[in-house]
C-alpha cells in the first residue's frame, strides 16, 4: 500500500485475540457521523453490498480473530445497518436508530492512516525501446518453489522469470507502484485498456523504500510522500533500482479483463469506503468508522487536509499493514486518487460497529 511503501508500518505485537472496548452510550452520538451523508450515500451502500457478498461466501467463516466479533454477528450487523440506512430520511434519524441497536467498539490505540489507489499508466503488451519494465505472471511451478523464495533483486537480475512477462511499462518506479498497489489500469494506446490484479507474492519480507532513504540520511521521515519520492528519484536516477530492490518482496499479476480493483476478500473495493487492515487482527467485512484527516482539492491546484468521520468497510489487507495501529484507505483510480493517497499520513481513531448481542 502506498504510504506503507513510503513510510513502513507501525506494528503492535498481539499475542492473543485482541479485544476492543465498547464506547459508552453517552458518547455514541458524539462520535458517530458520516461526512459523506449528504453527498455520497450510494458509495456506502455499494461497499455494504460487497461486504455482504463476502460474508455470505464459504471463505468468510473463520476470519474473525477479535473477541466476541463473530461471523454471525458481523453478518447480522451488515444486514441491519443496510436496512436502517435505506429507511432513514435524515442523518440524525439514522444515527439515533444506530444508537438504539448497535454498540461502537474502539481499537484501543492511536492509528496511523495512509492511502492507496489504483494507478493508471501507459503500457505495452510487447517490449519496446520505451516499454522495458515488465510485470510478471505467477510462475506455473510457484507452489513448488523452495522457501525462502528468491529476493526481488535475485528475480530481477536473473532470467528465472523469462517468458512470464504479462505487460511492459515505461518506468521502473511505475512498475514498482503497481507492485505496491496490487492492481492497475494500463493504457495500451488506440483506445485499449488492460487491467491487472494481484496474482500472488513471494514469502520475502516487505521493506519500505521511504524508510530506507530516511535510514541513509537522504530524506527526512516527515518529508516522505509519493511526490517527494518521485522528485528524489528524478534527481538521483542512479539510486532508483538499488533502493527498489531493497524491498525483497515480489508480486505477480494476472489480467483481470476490465474488472475493478479487488481487495483481499475477493470483492471490489470502493473509493473512500474501503479500508485495508491487518488480516490477523481485524474482523474482515465488518462496518468500521474512521476519524482522521484527508486531503481535498483547495481550488488552487493543491490540496488541503480537513477532519473526516465516516463509515467504511474493512475489505482489504496489505504487506505493510501490520498491527492494530495501521489502516490504509482506498482512494480510487487515477491521478487525483494517486495525489490524494500520497498525501495521507495522519493519526486518528478506528471503531467497529456491531449489533447488540
Amino acid at each position: 500500500m502506498l504510504l506503507g511503501m513510503l513510510m513502513g508500518s507501525t506494528t503492535t505485537i498481539v499475542s492473543q485475540a485482541p479485544s476492543f472496548p465498547p464506547v459508552s452510550p453517552s458518547q455514541f452520538l458524539t462520535i458517530v457521523q458520516d461526512d459523506l451523508w449528504h453527498t455520497d450515500r450510494q458509495s456506502l451502500l455499494t461497499a455494504l453490498d460487497r461486504s455482504l457478498q463476502f460474508i455470505n461466501s464459504p471463505s468468510a467463516v473463520g476470519r474473525f480473530p477479535v473477541s466476541n466479533i463473530s461471523h454471525a454477528r458481523v453478518k447480522a450487523s451488515l444486514v441491519r445497518f443496510r436496512e436502517l440506512l435505506t429507511q432513514a430520511k435524515t442523518a440524525g434519524e439514522f444515527h439515533q436508530a444506530l444508537s438504539r441497536e448497535f454498540i461502537l467498539y474502539q481499537v484501543p490505540q492511536k492509528v496511523l492512516f495512509t492511502g492507496y489507489y489504483e494507478p493508471v499508466f501507459r503500457a505495452s503488451r510487447r517490449p519496446t525501446a520505451v516499454y522495458r519494465f515488465p510485470l510478471y505472471r505467477l510462475p506455473p511451478d510457484f507452489k513448488s518453489w523452495r522457501s525462502p523464495h528468491p529476493t526481488r533483486a535475485e528475480l530481477e537480475n536473473s532470467s528465472r522469470l523469462k517468458g512470464l512477462e504479462l505487460v511492459w511499462l515505461a518506468d521502473a518506479f511505475e512498475a514498482f507502484l503497481v507492485h505496491v498497489q496490487g492492481s492497475a489500469r494500463l493504457d495500451l494506446g488506440n483506445g485499449q485498456t488492460m487491467t491487472v490484479g494481484y496474482g500472488g507474492k513471494t514469502d520475502q519480507p516487505y521493506s519500505s523504500v521511504g524508510r530506507e532513504l530516511v535510514k541513509d540520511g537522504k530524506m527526512r521521515l516527515e518529508d516522505v510522500t509519493l511526490q517527494s519520492l518521485q522528485a528524489y528519484f528524478r534527481q538521483h536516477p542512479q539510486d532508483l533500482i538499488p533502493y527498489l530492490q531493497r524491498n525483497r518482496s515480489f508480486v505477480f499479476f494476472r489480467e483481470t479483463h476490465g474488472a475493478p480493483a479487488v481487495g483481499s476478500l475477493g470483492v471490489p473495493v470502493t473509493a473512500e469506503r474501503s479500508i485495508a487492515t491487518d488480516r490477523a487482527l481485524m474482523p474482515h467485512g465488518a462496518i468500521a468508522l474512521i476519524k482522521t484527516e484527508l486531503p481535498f482539492p483547495d481550488g488552487k491546484g493543491g490540496y488541503q487536509k480537513r477532519p473526516v468521520t465516516r463509515f467504511v468497510l474493512d475489505q482489504d489487507t496489505g504487506g505493510a499493514i501490520k498491527g492494530l495501529g495501521r489502516v490504509d484507505i482506498f482512494m480510487g483510480t487515477g491521478q487525483i486518487a494517486q495525489e490524494r493517497a500520497g498525501l495521507i499520513a495522519n493519526q486518528g481513531e478506528l471503531f467497529y460497529l456491531l449489533l447488540r448481542e
